[in-house]
């Protein structure tokens, strides 16, 4: 395969990590400019998501909610409440409502610079 077809095929594999591709029924984009991208994401007990990518993104949580997060082999479970603002790390993950109530949340993303995927998964609760 010549540079141009391993540039789409990369091209491809990250479109695909992107939320709002890989998982519409969850993410929505609700504005975008050349700053930021502000996403909703809502889900109910039992909802699966597929692997999926963030950059460096504030998080704002709209309900309370528990979540189990999955990347790499390891896995994590978040509990936060409503109304709670955290910085989330650059990050690739999958996740499940393990909870007993709907989850909604408010990302606001951020463009250019940094933002390369760390080994953090979910929120730096408390930052």
């Amino acid at each position: 395969m010549g540079a141009s077809g391993d540039g789409t095929l990369v091209r491809q594999l990250l479109m695909n990590l992107d939320p709002v591709e890989s998982n519409p029924e969850h993410y929505a984009v609700i504005f975008e400019n050349d700053r930021v991208r502000v996403l909703e994401y809502k889900d109910s007990p039992g909802d699966k998501t597929t692997p999926h990518s963030h950059p460096d993104s504030v998080m704002y949580t709209l309900s309370a909610f528990r979540r189990r997060l999955n990347a790499g082999g390891d896995h994590r479970d978040v509990e936060l409440p409503a109304g709670m603002t955290n910085w989330l790390p650059a990050q690739q993950h999958f996740g499940e409502n393990i909870g007993d109530t709907d989850t909604h949340v408010i990302f606001v993303e951020l463009k250019g610079g940094g933002g390369a995927a760390s080994a953090a998964l979910g929120p730096e609760v408390g930052s």
